[in-house]
């Protein structure tokens, strides 16, 4: 049975696999179908070796599918540390980036092991959510390039730059396959259920290498040796460790970050127990040790896996593990088949999964709760400078969003045809707001009665003395005042339809 993102899943993941193994077997495939292209796409935008993909597939599926807290989540390479990872190959090369993932794996570990698990999931959403718009804009951007026939730039900007001489020179075969792979994947989602049952990504992959079998111009994957060959232990870096750790923390953070968000998305698509999210870091933690080790990328918790994972109907972790196990199998026996692969198709593949980060429901999300100057925030400081100080300055604004809301006041004044005039004092009343306030104070005329309702959150001293003195300053002119303080703001006057039952 499929269910949609939103939608609960019928089954709940069970911790018995025997019972259930023909259902995970088959969603095992699924994921595997769907995990070898993104993979391998995801290790070239990154800069590393392309076989680094498939071995942190392979460690994530089984290492993470067998000590993580969340049985239906799928682990592996993620779209959310390319960034990252392509700053640190250029940096210290693909060695050291290979030691800074153990570092960040065993960071991860003191997570699960010290129970923050929970102040990671206290990160404000628009952050996260502009965060991932801002790598996927960026990976989008990098990669139109490889679909042109050229060369990325190092950064967004200079990509963008760059764009209209690359169209210019762009080679019309490589451009032609990357456009099969983009068109297959943006109806691959409107064609019938049954269809659908075979991953997008995969048939969009098999069918552009088809296309560009006839074309010898179109540059494909190189592969130097099989996965075994590709096993590198990580490399000590000479010098620059302050730089190494900070890298190690940010890795560890950002990783730790996603597995959880991704975990708590994959609990809404099933009903069975919740994510134990520390022991989750923990084997998030433990797979990128071993991911590192044996010189693949930084794991984290995937969502599109791991929704295929639960939609292909996935019962418990053996599903996960049997993924990575298949992963293994392929990148062992059929990696040469790896090489007929056009880089135009892996490109174009990141391409549209890397627009996909951009979601227009984060948006209307942000929105609707007035955070969407965080979002904006976020997304500009990923673009024109770099993830961190990004994401810095994403939590500069929603501090600064949460202080404005914390000192906001509203101070109004009614005069009234007949009677006293009314004074209404409601929200945060400090200092910061004794200006308003006296500005507002001062349109009471002089010697008129008048009634100051007091219904804030928060009255500082600073406030409550002003309103005292004004009172005396007010009566000496020979108004009455009237101070309320706690008192409800002056109702309203509510209309009853006549309709309506009256109430005893």
């Amino acid at each position: 049975m499929t269910s949609s993102p939103n939608t609960p899943s019928t089954h709940a993941p069970s911790r018995s696999p025997l019972p259930h193994l023909r259902a995970d077997l088959g969603a095992s495939l699924v994921v595997f179908l769907v995990a070898v292209p993104l993979s391998l796409g995801i290790a070239l935008a990154s800069g590393a070796p392309l076989l680094a993909g498939l071995i942190a597939a392979v460690v994530g599926g089984i290492v993470a599918g067998l000590l993580g807290g969340s049985p239906l989540q799928v682990s592996g390479p993620a779209a959310g540390l390319t960034v990252i990872v392509a700053d640190l190959v250029t940096r210290f090369g693909w060695g050291v980036t290979c030691l800074i993932t153990v570092g960040a794996g065993a960071v991860q570990v003191l997570f699960g092991v010290a129970r923050i698990a929970r102040f990671a999931q206290a990160v404000p959403p628009a952050v996260v959510h502009g965060m991932l718009a801002g790598i996927g804009i960026t990976i989008a951007l990098a990669q139109v390039h490889v679909v042109l026939g050229g060369t990325p730039a190092a950064t967004p900007a200079a990509n963008v730059t760059a764009l209209p001489s690359a169209i210019a020179g762009a080679d019309v075969a490589t451009v032609a396959v990357g456009a099969v792979v983009v068109v297959l994947l943006l109806t691959w989602p409107t064609l019938p259920a049954r269809v659908r049952a075979v991953p997008g990504p995969l048939v969009a992959v098999l069918v552009a290498t088809l296309v560009a079998l006839p074309l010898p111009s179109v540059a494909r994957v190189d592969l130097p040796g099989g996965l075994v060959d590709a096993i590198a232990l990580p490399v000590l870096p000479a010098d620059g460790w302050v730089a190494v750790a900070g890298a190690v923390l940010t890795v560890a953070l950002v990783a730790s970050v996603e597995s959880l968000l991704s975990a708590m998305a994959v609990d809404r698509m099933h009903s069975g127990k919740p994510t134990r999210a520390d022991r989750e870091l923990l084997g998030q933690g433990a797979a990128n040790v071993v991911s590192g080790l044996a010189g693949g990328l930084p794991v984290t918790g995937v969502i599109v896996r791991s929704a295929a994972n639960v939609r292909a109907g996935a019962r418990t972790r053996a599903s996960t593990v049997l993924h990575g196990v298949w992963i293994a199998v392929f990148a062992v026996a059929l990696a040469g088949l790896v090489e007929s692969v056009p880089l135009a198709v892996l490109a174009a593949l990141l391409v549209v999964v890397g627009l996909q980060l951009v979601k227009p429901a984060d948006i209307r999300a942000a929105r609707r709760h007035g955070d969407l100057p965080v979002y904006v925030v976020t997304v500009g400081g990923v673009l024109l400078t770099d993830l961190l100080t990004g994401v810095a300055a994403g939590f500069a604004a929603a501090g600064l969003l949460v202080l404005g809301r914390v000192v906001r006041s509203r101070v109004r004044f009614h005069a009234a045809d007949e009677g006293p005039g009314t004074v209404a004092v409601e929200g945060t009343v400090s200092f910061l707001a004794v200006p308003r306030l006296l500005r507002v104070l001062a349109k009471v005329p002089a010697g008129s009665d008048v009634r100051v309702h007091v219904a804030a959150h928060y009255l500082d001293h600073a406030a409550r003395d002003h309103l005292d003195t004004w009172s005396s300053r007010h009566r000496a002119t020979g108004g009455a005042v009237e101070l309320r303080y706690g008192a409800a703001s002056p109702p309203r006057p509510v209309r009853t339809p006549a309709s309506a039952p009256a109430r005893t």
